[in-house]
């Protein structure tokens, strides 16, 4: 196919040749040794339901080559919020981002003043002496006319190759540099994953050789509208949504939200969530091209095994469970947890590894490889790197924060007016996806003697779910009712140390960690006090 993205020459002239040429042997030398780093983050990519099935290559040229991550997650089961926690490292509570509008903060000025400056890529660049590519969907509002439109790049970025607002396949506007180039609907030179494969391949080929670079890449799939490619719009016609045991079941002694779903769902639901289930798959094959030009192109450079590659989404997805049809957004297991595949220097083949790390360790761990000291930064995550060494007897966290603020428009959704004020992406059997109240935090713990996950909701009914997910990995009974209180104590202290944590006290010891110290006189005696926290903090 054509390549649609920059053209050689072009690329030259935006090469910082005036640096290159000032860099003296030594420090040419010393950066060459410095590892690359590439980062590839999907768009609502799950790993409970099968979302890594269809990528072969992938599997072979990263996971096999490289470690997984079985137990990794994102902080908050949202485009923009968790987006912004990788390029931050820190919790939304931290950086402020709520959802995916602009009064949430999400790429708002605000946004742009006080934590664009200082996002990892930005230090990279500054700190670091890296080269810095971007290609893709940045953040969900990007391109937004009351937040500088497409003309606005962030800091931190040598080269910048940015999707107006939100993924889309076809017919879609670029931020070049922070000039617009718009694209159509012809297949050839406008299909959007193959689109940012070329432009990442381009920036490989012309890039400077003297100095160490970052990529990231992030792919419009398997987002909707989910468009495949022609070619593999045939692909898995035999599949459709895994029928687990929290499919199409009524999610009782659940919040409000979920209880209201309508179980069993109906046969236009099942027949529109199969169909979304297998043409995600089909978005991922592109994907999977992708990663296979792009590790082919950097073992040809010379480059691979001096390259960290790094594989991700942004939140997991549901489809059918708890007859929701399809969205992410809320707490459980598909919708929090993500896949995490990482090769590189010093990283053996065909490993996994069990430990509980987050998107926010995403950050620390690329500035740890590029050598900066993080005690500079206010970062809430922790570097991976000791574990992608397999370093011995690694001290390493037990919980983390989850946290949702709910969207909602004022007035009645059309869709469901019998629900009233505040609901939002309400489907024509009024099913609705998301509400003001469906505002949560939850501690999310792996210790050696617990897999447990426990939820408070900002609503009036201040209600509580909590989950032992070695019993119940599904997440269908909720045992707050019956699991012992002094863990629910302790469960509601750490809570609330983490949704005021900031850098070091984020990475304190969790309830079950031989350090974690509990004082019940610390305890709020109103517990509505404790709930109407939320919003204040998140804002």
């Amino acid at each position: 196919a054509p390549r649609p993205a920059m053209s050689p020459a072009a690329l030259l002239r935006a090469l910082p040749l005036a640096a290159m040429l000032l860099l003296g042997p030594a420090r040419a030398a010393r950066q060459a040794r410095r590892p690359n780093v590439v980062l590839i983050l999907t768009d609502d990519q799950d790993v409970c339901l099968g979302g890594m099935t269809p990528l072969k290559k992938t599997n072979a040229l990263i996971a096999q080559m490289g470690i997984t991550f079985v137990n990794a997650y994102v902080p908050s089961a949202l485009c923009c919020p968790s987006r912004a926690s990788i390029l931050t490292g820190k919790y939304p509570h931290n950086h402020h981002v709520v959802n995916n509008t602009l009064e949430g903060n999400c790429s708002s000025k605000l946004w742009q003043k006080i934590q664009e400056p200082y996002t990892f890529p930005a230090l990279l660049k500054a700190m670091c002496g890296y080269q810095t590519f971007f290609a893709g969907k940045y953040l969900n509002e990007y391109g937004a006319e009351d937040a500088g439109g497409v003309g606005h790049v962030p800091p931190g970025w040598s080269f910048w190759y940015a999707l107006e607002k939100n993924s889309k396949y076809y017919n879609y506007t670029l931020s070049v540099n922070g000039k617009a180039r718009r694209h159509g609907e012809n297949y050839s030179v406008d299909y959007l994953t193959d689109v940012l494969a070329n432009m990442s391949l381009d920036f490989l080929e012309y890039k400077s050789n003297f100095e160490p670079f970052f990529m990231m890449i992030a792919t419009p799939a398997p987002h909707s509208p989910w468009t495949p490619a022609p070619q593999y719009t045939k692909s898995f016609q035999n599949v459709s949504a895994p029928r687990n045991s929290n499919f199409n079941i009524h999610g009782k002694n659940k919040h409000w939200l979920i209880r209201q779903a309508k179980t069993p769902m109906s046969n236009s639901s099942i027949q529109f969530l199969d169909d979304a289930y297998r043409k995600r798959w089909q978005t991922l094959l592109s994907v999977d091209d992708l990663i296979e030009k792009l590790v082919k192109k950097l073992e040809v450079n010379g480059e691979l095994d001096n390259t960290y590659i790094f594989y991700t989404s942004d939140n997991g997805f549901h489809t059918g469970q708890f007859s929701l049809p399809i969205d992410k957004r809320q707490l459980y297991e598909f919708d929090i947890k993500v896949p995490l595949l990482v090769r590189g220097p010093g990283i053996k083949p065909n490993q996994t590894n069990k430990m509980l790390v987050a998107n926010i360790d995403l950050g620390p761990t690329i500035l740890d490889i590029a050598g900066y000291d993080l005690n500079k930064t206010q970062m809430d995550g922790m570097s991976l790197l000791p574990l992608l060494r397999g370093d011995k007897n690694v001290t390493w966290r037990s919980d983390f924060l989850v946290e949702y603020q709910g969207e909602g428009y004022n007035g009645s959704d059309p869709t469901c007016p019998g629900l009233g004020p505040g609901v939002t992406h309400c489907f024509p059997d009024c099913v609705c996806e998301d509400s003001y109240n469906n505002t949560y935090a939850c501690v999310r713990t792996l210790s050696a003697s617990w897999d447990l996950q426990y939820c408070e909701f900002d609503d009036r009914e201040v209600f509580v779910e909590v989950y032992n997910l070695t019993a119940d990995p599904h997440q269908i009974n909720n045992i707050a009712k019956t699991i012992d209180q002094e863990i629910l104590e302790k469960m509601n202290y750490r809570l609330m140390m983490l949704q005021s944590c900031s850098g070091a006290t984020c990475r304190t010891p969790g309830v079950f960690d031989p350090g974690y110290r509990f004082d019940p006189r610390l305890m709020f005696s109103n517990h509505g006090l404790r709930a109407r926290r939320f919003s204040a903090q998140f804002l």
